[in-house]
């Protein structure tokens, strides 16, 4: 007869200000591996969270069914834990400026393990679970130029060096190309099968592995229902946990005025031209010998496997690589190295990613993170003058973000902070749109809203795009050119 794990009975939770998923109660047995799914700010993370103890409830109970601490025996893979990774890392770029060690980075063996250096049978480990998850390649690697879905992995990795018995995986598939999502459910159905408990939070469907047992709904803060897979993943339960709605506010995009400003340092058309451009990593060869251009009103999907250089590419064109120095590359006109400013860079571009929302972490509201975007500014340090303030509220009017315009933005859902974030790309009328997985972590009805968004920006403005993806579905019909990247074969010694 199987055994009760953990027994969560009638608790509230609290998070910040309010209550959520009032009276629930929910039992974890000795092998079963469940899945929690919802839509985007359901309640989904906190329920589990307060199992780990990061949140706090307020009624109710919790038991352990072990005699460890739950940190020691439960593994927590969260999008949280890897926005405090980036985080960390952007804090020490100005050490790293200050000492001319502008390449490093905390590597990936360091990151994945902790505390645990002087324990020679996790170094065993260490080979193991990266044999297990195909990241031996990644371990010399900086953590700051690993791709979304490359830090994903290294944090699994990161949580099963402590063996635990229990491991949450909060969105584990978000940000991995389609050959990599297959081999890491590969590998964590390995773990369950060898007696690792799982629990996969999820607001796709598709994505719950073949082995997960028993499903949990949470919706609108509250556990909707739990059962056995067969009895709870149904179309009726699924069509009553996602409210798919359209949207049609009315506005339309005119280029007069939201088209974006042609650059008179940019005659020719030619926001983007690269020239071989190599990026090596230690040994590790990232980018070799690419030559591409993006010309004015092209709308470019970047695609290619975890690790194929999207990332790279991204940095050296948004100014954030110092490698672009040691290439031949003209961004809007002139050639980076000339004399330009980080900034004379920024002014040209939007760019909505996972890494710009976590770098938001201090109290501050929709509209300000909105305003900074003409800045180039995390965070808004100067005044509006009229004209921005007109700027500003006219993106806040066509994103239909005016209701939470004077909220603070990490109190936002998911799915409300990245209407923001689109609309702080936006504000300045960029001549380059870079969105970097945009759909990343989107539950089924913002992802439809938010490419609806897209398509009108890049049918209806001249700002070009370059759109980043790992899933084809995700690509929008505006795309009229696409980037196929792939692994260097080369790894130069």
């Amino acid at each position: 007869m199987d055994e009760p794990v953990i027994t969560i009975e009638d608790i509230t939770i609290r998070l910040r200000d309010k209550f959520i998923l009032p009276h629930t109660s929910w039992k974890i047995l000795t092998g079963q591996h469940w899945a929690v799914l919802g839509p985007n700010g359901a309640g989904k993370s906190s329920l589990v969270r307060v199992i780990t103890g990061d949140v706090p409830y307020v009624q109710g109970s919790i038991t352990y069914h072990f005699p460890q601490h739950p940190s020691e025996i439960i593994g927590c893979v969260s999008s949280e834990l890897q926005e405090h990774l980036i985080v960390r890392e952007k804090f020490q770029d100005m050490s790293r400026y200050f000492s001319g060690k502008l390449d490093d980075f905390e590597k990936a063996r360091t990151t994945i393990m902790g505390d645990n250096n002087d324990e020679k049978g996790k170094w065993r480990d260490l080979e193991r679970i990266a044999e297990i998850l195909g990241i031996r390649n990644l371990l010399d690697r900086g953590i700051r130029y690993l791709s979304s879905g490359e830090i994903r992995k290294v944090l699994i990795a990161r949580a099963l060096i402590k063996s635990p018995k229990f491991l949450i995986l909060d969105e584990p598939l978000a940000g991995i190309d389609a050959g990599s999502r297959k081999e890491l459910s590969e590998s964590v159905a390995e773990l369950a099968w060898q007696g690792l408990q799982i629990v996969l939070v999820t607001h796709r469907a598709h994505e719950i592995l073949p082995f997960i047992s028993d499903i949990l709904f949470v919706k609108n803060g509250k556990l909707l229902m739990q059962g056995k897979r067969n009895n709870i993943l149904t179309t009726g339960n699924l069509s009553r946990l996602y409210d798919v709605k359209y949207f049609d506010h009315g506005l339309t995009l005119d280029k007069k005025t939201y088209g974006a400003a042609k650059s008179a340092s940019n005659r020719k058309g030619k926001l983007v031209d690269m020239r071989n451009v190599s990026v090596k990593y230690g040994d590790t060869l990232v980018l070799n010998n690419l030559n591409w251009t993006v010309r004015r009103n092209e709308k470019w999907a970047i695609v290619g496997p975890s690790g194929s250089g999207k990332t790279t590419l991204l940095s050296l064109i948004a100014g954030d690589n110092p490698q672009a120095y040691a290439n031949e590359i003209y961004l809007f006109g002139k050639r980076r190295g000339s004399g330009e400013s980080i900034w004379d860079i920024k002014e040209h571009i939007g760019m909505v990613s996972s890494e710009i929302q976590t770098l938001y972490r201090k109290e501050i509201t929709a509209c300000d993170v909105v305003a900074s975007g003409i800045f180039d500014t995390i965070g808004l340090y100067r005044n509006l003058d009229s004209g921005h303030k007109e700027q500003v509220n006219k993106w806040i009017e066509f994103f239909g973000i005016s209701h939470i315009a004077n909220n603070i933005f990490t109190q936002l859902s998911f799915g409300e902070r990245r209407m923001v974030l689109l609309a702080r790309s936006m504000v300045k009328s960029p001549e380059l749109l870079i969105l970097d997985e945009p759909c990343q972590g989107l539950d089924q009805e913002n992802r439809k809203l938010f490419m609806r968004l897209i398509e009108m920006i890049g049918r209806d403005t001249d700002t070009s795009l370059l759109y980043v993806t790992h899933y084809q579905d995700d690509i929008p019909a505006c795309i009229d050119h696409v980037l196929t990247l792939k692994k260097p074969e080369l790894n130069e010694n």
